[in-house]
């Protein structure tokens, strides 16, 4: 929480002469408009570009680790076919992203970025929250990472409080699809930070009244120069973009 509003008074300053222009950068699934989502090589560009923030999805899977992939299936974007969560490490491994990369780990997607901006994990299925928190103390007390350098959101609200039965401390989002007004009763339930919605449900007057509850709003997944326009005027705290370049 500390460095995301160290991030947001810093580009404050620098913006300060232009209404609504102070936001977070966040890559999407690294920086998914230039390389394959989810992988290393996108996790690199996100850096290369100078994102605030990268955001990644995460799933159990049979073995017990946890990998960053999108999808529940993994046909979409590899040369294999199944549900993600039905296999093993060393079959998951076996098979090829687009652009001949690898599955990654949460571990490995860690190593690359090398606690040098935040990092938000979408908890995609259940029982994701156990083996990222793991995972997260492994980092805070021997990789020289802090919890101010994690974020942690879902679609899944109840996987959201089993983090936060394991964790008091992390911060949290509540990703939602519909009305985001709906969200504030679990995010403060979560004592979340902030609530995460699709771009295309907010307007000003439910951005004033987030922001009244005292709940920052990160939304996705903003692509468009002109929408990225309009979401900068509505005074959003930070953008989800494939193409980082068009909002930084």
């Amino acid at each position: 929480m500390r460095r995301l509003i160290l991030v947001v008074i810093i580009l404050s300053f620098m913006n300060c002469g232009e209404k609504g222009t102070t936001i977070i950068t966040i890559g999407h699934r690294g920086a998914m408009g230039h390389e394959t989502e989810n992988s290393l090589a996108s996790i690199q560009k996100a850096l290369d570009l100078h994102v605030d923030m990268i955001e990644i999805d995460v799933f159990k899977i049979k073995s017990g680790e946890i990998v960053v992939f999108h999808d529940q299936m993994i046909d979409r974007l590899t040369n294999g076919s199944g549900d993600i969560e039905t296999f093993d490490l060393k079959t998951l491994k076996n098979f090829d992203l687009e652009g001949g990369h690898k599955i990654p780990l949460l571990s490995e997607v860690l190593d690359v970025m090398n606690h040098k901006v935040p990092l938000n994990i979408e908890l995609k299925g259940p029982g994701t929250s156990q083996g990222v928190n793991d995972i997260i103390k492994n980092y805070t007390e021997n990789k020289g990472w802090t919890l101010d350098d994690f974020l942690i959101s879902s679609f899944d609200w109840e996987e959201l409080k089993e983090m936060r039965r394991l964790n008091r401390d992390l911060d949290i989002a509540v990703l939602t699809e519909d009305n985001p007004l709906d969200a504030i009763g679990i995010a403060r339930e979560l004592n979340a930070i902030a609530i995460n919605p699709n771009y295309l449900s907010l307007n000003n007057e439910n951005v004033s009244e987030i922001k009244r509850q005292g709940f920052k709003i990160f939304t996705w997944t903003v692509n468009d120069p002109i929408q990225i326009s309009r979401i900068r005027e509505l005074g959003i705290d930070g953008i989800f973009t494939n193409y980082p370049e068009r909002v930084n």
